[in-house]
């Protein structure tokens, strides 16, 4: 698969060379990354969402429709294997000459090691691991993400080898719905996904991937670092230049809104976090317990440690003795607040619970009952912080 990633420089150069006469036809994995595309190429062209709202990304299977849009795509913007590696396969197969860009990999990204116990202390955080170097997989030339944000600062090439990693033995549960989604028609060319045409998605069980064998979910063994990283707004602010760049060299006619975009949007993110420490303050102190530990960034950001999580940050069904550990730290420390996610079974959160004094809330990570789009990213962040201090 083509990764052309391509530094900074040269997409200044090629800003004065042929206009392309469209957009280029962009795919995104999940909604908070779309949102932060979407703001990016606002007034060029809108990307497409392949993560349906609603689903978990750790574990998916591809409609019809949503296969196009990556085997059409010019560019795809993605976490990476630590959030989607049933993706992997999809994009190797389906979008083998767009520029691949994984935003875990990208320079600047601040990473916070993955956690795996159930209880957390304050501050809690695995080590932070910003990736300024990343010499082992590609070549980055050094780039600031300052105020001035030239053009020439932003050398992004990525040789990350999709090769190397394996996932036929990640089996995973799936049971999201796929009803909003209608089937894209006109893509009989898609030999390598005939058999998604097959299948009824409303009626997954869970237990039934045997027809899936592109992208199994056989035992995903997770990385070494929380994929959540969008839940920090330093991260996000840091992507939005990664787009702007990768954006501009695809489409060099319009790189002056793509950038002048970015540098807009980093000033909303930055007014985002003011609002959200002012929304926190006043519960500062509360104990809560999430329902899965994808959270460490927004704790890290604001501030604001969770005491536990019930799953780890892979969103695998926990073990008793989690759930019992999890159960003797709401009945014995007095936790404030116990949090679901629209897109896992509650019956796990009321197990838990077992009859413990506790208030009970809904937060989601992805804006699953949000509009995709420009401004689901900032209601995503305001969302988490109005959903904690209403329950705390």
């Amino acid at each position: 698969m083509s990764r052309k990633l391509l530094p900074l420089s040269i997409t200044a150069a090629l800003m004065g060379g042929t206009a392309l006469a469209d957009a280029p036809n962009v795919a995104v994995d999940i909604a908070p990354v779309h949102s932060l595309v979407a703001r990016v190429m606002d007034g060029v062209g809108t990307p497409d969402l392949i993560v349906a709202p609603g689903a978990s990304p750790h574990e998916y299977n591809l409609r019809p429709s949503e296969a196009a849009a990556l085997q059409e795509a010019d560019l795809v913007f993605w976490m990476g294997e630590d959030l989607t590696p049933w993706m992997e396969n999809a994009i190797d197969t389906l979008a083998d000459g767009a520029t691949v860009t994984s935003m875990l990999e990208a320079d600047g990204t601040v990473l916070l090691d993955f956690r795996e116990n159930a209880l957390f202390e304050a501050h809690d955080h695995g080590d932070e691991d910003g990736h300024d170097d990343h010499a082992e997989d590609k070549d980055h030339d050094d780039h600031d993400h300052g105020d001035d944000h030239d053009h020439e600062d932003h050398a992004k090439e990525d040789g990350h080898d999709h090769d190397e990693h394996d996932h036929d033995d990640h089996a995973k549960d799936d049971d999201h719905d796929h009803e909003e989604h209608a089937d894209h028609d006109g893509h009989d060319d898609h030999d390598d996904h005939d058999d998604h045409e097959e299948h009824d998605h409303d009626d997954h069980a869970k237990d039934d991937h045997d027809d899936h064998d592109d992208h199994g979910h056989e035992g995903h063994a997770h990385g070494d670092h929380d994929p959540h990283a969008w839940l920090s707004p330093a991260n996000a602010e840091t992507w939005l230049n990664v787009i702007a760049a990768q954006l501009s060299a695809a489409d060099p006619e319009n790189a002056g809104t793509y950038f002048a975009n970015a540098a807009a949007a980093r000033d909303e993110m930055a007014a985002l976090s003011a609002e959200v420490a002012e929304t926190l303050d006043p519960v500062r102190g509360g104990s809560f317990i999430v329902f899965h530990d994808a959270y460490q960034y927004f704790e890290d950001a604001f501030d604001f440690p969770a005491s536990g999580a019930i799953s780890i940050g892979d969103a695998s069904d926990p073990s008793p003795a989690r759930i019992a550990e999890i159960q003797g730290r709401i009945r014995n420390e007095g936790i404030d607040c116990v949090l679901a996610e629209p897109q896992f079974d509650p019956g796990i959160v009321e197990s838990v619970m077992g009859g413990v004094e506790a208030k009970t809330s809904v937060i989601d990570p992805l804006g699953s009952n949000l509009e995709p789009g420009v401004d689901l990213y900032p209601n995503v962040i305001r969302s988490l912080a109005k959903s904690l201090a209403e329950c705390l």
